[in-house]
């Protein structure tokens, strides 16, 4: 425990455990059932939190997250969500888990090496994000998604999310929290059909804090590290 409270600050404890226990206040009023949810937010919330300090847990932990939203994803017909987190989050998360590990700063394992991307390579990403954003519209049609066009939407801030992510820029964040509002809006319609789902709009609620305080901490370790 002293080991933590060294390692994270103050900012960050509380972060972190204020969206721990809103999550887990919005578990028992909405839901007291699913506890695969009340899992996977857990382990999400405390991934954004190891993500703002660039360290590869973050990565790990958001594997295991992309693999039980998935199947939260299943249960509501949000195909869109399922196929994202499944076929393109999760395996990101691992080739940035693996990017992560071998750009270290300063051999420092717990910090990774902040990068940023050429304007060529921009308008590459962002040719390649509109390419998969016309891909998933017609997968997505094709399995009957339901509220497709906020699912569409999720896939390019989805893509966009795990791309600057395997690339170690701090714009990651930026993507996810855009993904955050999309996703808030997906489970507030889903949560009109059944309450229970009021406990993932409270998670990405959290999600959506933690994102934007891990851009801030990205550009804080970005000037750090070039000063140095």
């Amino acid at each position: 425990m002293k080991t933590i409270r060294n390692y994270f600050s103050k900012t960050e404890l509380i972060l972190w455990s204020v969206s721990v226990l809103f999550i887990i206040i919005s578990f028992c009023i909405f839901d007291r059932e699913s506890y695969l949810t009340l899992s996977a937010s857990l382990i999400g919330a405390t991934s954004l939190i190891f993500n703002a300090k660039g360290n590869p847990i973050g990565q790990a932990l958001m594997i295991v997250f992309s693999l039980l939203y998935g199947i939260i994803s299943f249960t509501f017909a949000y195909y869109g969500e399922m196929i994202t987190y499944l076929g393109m989050t999760m395996p990101m998360a691992l080739f940035a888990l693996i990017s992560w590990l071998r750009n270290p700063y300063k051999e420092n394992k717990t910090e990774v090496k902040v990068n940023s991307i050429s304007k060529i390579e921009q308008i590459l990403m962002w040719i390649l994000t509109l390419i998969v954003t016309f891909v998933f519209f017609y997968i997505l049609d094709y399995f009957n998604t339901a509220n497709i066009v906020p699912s569409t939407i999720s896939v390019t801030t989805s893509f966009l999310g795990v791309y600057f992510t395997f690339r170690r820029c701090p714009t990651f964040a930026l993507a996810y929290a855009a993904n955050d509002i999309v996703l808030i809006v997906l489970w507030v319609m889903a949560s009109i059909y059944d309450v229970k789902y009021i406990s993932v709009v409270v998670c990405f609620i959290a999600f959506l804090v933690n994102d934007i305080y891990g851009y801030i901490s990205w550009q804080r370790m970005k000037r750090r590290q070039a000063a140095q």
